[in-house]
C-alpha cells in the first residue's frame, strides 16, 4: 500500500449546516447567556456569572435577574468527560474560596511520583522533569468534578439542560444570536420515529462555546470569521482504562518510550484514585507517521509490560474511554477568542499545557474570566465583539497564557522525532522557554503523511487485554443501532485510507469490508480522533455515545 495523507480525503467542515443565518423559531426559548457544553469550563463560567449577578442584585445594581442556560449533549452531567487526571486545584479554590480543600471534588493529593523510560521488557527510572512536578496537585475523576459543579450550578438557579446537543449556531450577519439543538428520535435516513422530538431554538445575548476538544461550532465560527492562529491546532488521542486492583499503586507514574515508535510523541500514565482503584492510559500525538499505529492496541501491549502487569494482574477492568486532547499550546491559540455575541473557552480554545500535562484548571479559569467579561458587557448593555474583547485581554494577561508561552516550543520540538525532541525540549526547560527562539512551525495532523505499516495487533485475552468492541461496552455506550450516522466521510475512500481509519479509531467504528469503507456509527464514543484525521464528526441526538462514571 502507498503512503496516506489524511487531508486528501477529509471532507470540508460543513460550515453552512453549523452556522445558520436564520431567525429563531416562533416558539424559541429566550435566555440571556447560553453555555454550550457542561464541562469544567462551561460550568465554572456559569457559576461565576450567576454569583456576579447575585452580588450585583444584593448591592442594589441595575442589571436585575438574568437567565443562564447550560446545554449538554450527554444524558447526565459528566458522562462525556474524561481525563487522566492530576488536577491543579487553583481554579477550584478561586471559584469556591469558602469551601475547605478537603471538601472539593478531588481524590488524594499527589505524594510519590516516578517517570520511566520503557523498553519492551525494561523500565529505566528518570528524574522527574521540572514541568511535571505535582506537589500541591491532586488525583481526581473529571466526571466527579463535573457532577459536583453541576450540583452547585443548579443550586444557583442556573438552567442546566442535559441531553440537548447543539447542532447549529443561529446568526444575524456576523452576530451570534443563539443556537438550534439536534433533533432526536430520527431513523437511519432521518425519518421521524416514535418519540421523535424536533429541534429547539434558544436565543441569547451571549453564547459561550465550551464544547471541549474539536468543537464543531467553534471551528465553523472561526472559519466563517477568518480567525486564524500562528500554528494549526494539533491533537493527541488518549485511551484510558479504570482498574480495580488487588495490588495497590503507591505513586503517580508517567512513562515515555515503548510501545510508541521513535517518531511518535506521547506517553503513558498510571494514577492511584483510591487504595485499589487505578487510572491507566496512553496518549499519542495524531501526527504519528505509521499508518498502522493503533492507540488502543498500544495500551493493551502496555498492560503486558512488567511495570504495569504486576499491579493489574488479578484485578478487574471496570471502565474504558477515549478522548482527543489539544496539544498545539501557545502558538495554536486563536487570534481572537470572542466576537459579536460569542465567547470561546476551555479545550475549545486549546488551553492545555502539554509539558505539565494540565488543562482542567486552565479550562475552568477561562470560564471564570469569560463570565466576568460577560457580566460587564451585560451591565453596559453592549455584547458586541468590542465589548467582549475584554475577555481576550484578560486571558492574554493571565497566568494561563503566561504558562503556555513559557512552554510554547516544547511540544513542537518533537515534530522531527523523539531524540531531537528531547534535546530541544530540554533546552527549552533549562532556559525557561527562551530557547529555541522563535516559533517552530507545525503542520495540521491531517497534513502529515502516514507511511504503510504492518503492525500485528495483540490478541485480546478478555481479562488483562480487551478488543475494541468490549472496550465500547466498558464505556457504557448504549447508542441505538438505527440512529442516523453523524460521521461525514468522503464519497470514495481507498483501502489504505480505510485501514488508517481502522487503526486510528479506538472504538471500532471503521472497517474495510468487501472493497468499501463501512462506518459503524453507533460504536462512536465521541473521542473526535476521526474529526482530526478522517470523517467529520457532527452532533447527534442527546444521550448518544459513552456514559462515563468515574473517568
Amino acid at each position: 500500500m502507498s503512503a496516506v495523507r489524511p487531508a486528501d480525503t477529509q471532507p470540508p467542515l460543513p460550515v453552512g449546516d453549523l452556522i445558520l443565518q436564520s431567525t429563531p423559531q416562533e416558539e424559541h426559548i429566550p435566555m440571556d447567556v447560553l453555555f454550550v457544553g457542561a464541562g469544567p469550563a462551561g460550568l465554572a463560567g456559569a457559576i461565576e456569572l450567576a454569583r456576579l449577578v447575585q452580588r450585583d442584585a444584593a448591592a442594589g445594581g441595575s442589571l436585575g435577574a438574568i437567565e443562564i442556560g447550560v446545554l449538554e449533549k450527554a444524558t447526565s452531567l459528566g458522562e462525556h468527560c474524561l481525563s487522566g487526571a492530576v488536577v491543579n486545584p487553583r481554579a477550584l479554590r478561586e471559584l469556591f474560596p469558602d469551601v475547605p480543600v478537603g471538601e472539593l471534588p478531588l481524590r488524594q493529593p499527589v505524594g510519590k511520583e516516578s517517570v520511566y523510560y520503557l523498553t519492551e521488557r525494561g523500565a529505566r527510572r528518570l528524574p522527574v522533569p521540572p514541568t511535571m512536578h505535582n506537589r500541591g496537585n491532586c488525583v481526581a475523576s473529571l466526571c466527579e468534578i463535573v457532577r459536583w459543579l453541576g450540583e452547585r450550578a443548579a443550586g444557583l438557579g442556573i438552567n442546566v439542560f442535559p441531553g440537548f446537543p447543539v447542532a447549529s449556531l443561529l446568526a444575524d450577519g456576523d452576530r451570534v444570536i443563539g443556537v438550534r439543538t439536534e433533533p432526536s428520535g430520527l431513523g437511519r435516513n432521518r425519518e421521524p420515529l416514535g418519540g421523535h422530538q424536533p429541534a429547539a431554538d434558544l436565543t441569547a445575548k451571549v453564547t459561550v462555546l465550551a464544547e471541549g476538544t474539536r468543537g464543531p461550532l467553534a471551528m465553523a465560527w472561526r472559519e466563517s470569521q477568518r480567525v486564524a492562529s500562528p500554528n494549526p491546532q494539533i491533537f493527541a488521542l488518549g485511551v484510558k482504562e479504570l482498574w480495580e486492583t488487588k495490588v495497590p499503586l503507591d505513586r503517580v507514574i508517567h512513562t515515555l518510550g515503548w510501545p510508541l515508535p521513535g517518531d511518535a510523541f506521547g506517553g503513558s500514565w498510571a494514577y492511584p484514585l483510591e487504595h485499589n482503584l487505578v487510572s491507566l492510559g496512553l496518549v499519542v500525538g495524531l501526527d504519528y507517521r505509521d499508518a498502522s499505529l493503533d492507540v488502543h492496541d498500544l495500551l493493551q501491549r502496555l498492560k503486558l509490560h512488567p511495570l504495569f502487569r504486576r499491579f493489574l494482574e488479578g484485578g478487574e477492568l471496570i471502565e474504558w474511554g477515549a478522548k482527543t486532547i489539544p496539544e498545539g499550546g501557545y502558538w495554536a491559540l486563536p487570534e481572537r477568542l470572542s466576537g459579536d455575541g460569542l465567547v470561546m473557552v476551555g479545550d475549545t480554545v486549546g488551553f492545555v499545557d502539554v509539558p505539565s500535562l494540565k488543562g482542567i484548571h486552565y479550562a475552568m479559569q477561562s470560564g471564570i474570566y469569560a463570565a466576568r467579561a460577560i457580566f460587564e458587557a451585560l451591565k453596559a448593555g453592549d455584547t458586541s465583539g468590542t465589548a467582549l474583547a475584554v475577555y481576550d485581554r484578560t486571558v492574554r494577561d493571565s497566568y494561563v497564557v503566561r504558562d503556555l508561552y513559557r512552554t510554547r516550543n516544547m511540544r513542537p520540538a518533537f515534530k522531527d522525532g523523539f531524540l531531537r525532541g528531547v534535546l530541544r525540549a530540554g533546552l527549552a526547560t533549562v532556559t525557561g522557554g527562551r530557547l529555541p527562539t522563535g516559533r517552530i512551525a507545525m503542520h495540521a495532523d491531517a497534513e502529515v503523511a502516514k507511511r504503510p505499516g504492518d503492525r500485528t495487533p495483540v490478541t485480546p485475552d478478555g481479562t488483562l487485554t480487551i478488543g475494541k468492541l468490549d472496550a465500547v461496552f466498558k464505556a457504557g455506550n448504549t447508542t441505538r443501532d438505527d440512529i442516523p450516522s453523524h460521521l461525514l466521510a468522503a464519497g470514495q475512500v481507498d483501502e489504505a485510507t480505510a485501514r488508517l481509519y481502522e487503526g486510528m479509531c479506538p472504538a471500532g467504528v471503521y472497517e474495510w469490508v468487501d472493497g468499501a469503507l463501512r462506518i459503524n456509527a453507533p460504536n462512536c464514543v465521541d473521542c473526535k480522533a476521526t474529526d482530526v484525521l478522517g470523517p467529520r464528526w457532527t452532533p447527534r441526538e442527546g444521550g448518544s455515545g459513552p456514559a462515563y462514571k468515574r473517568m
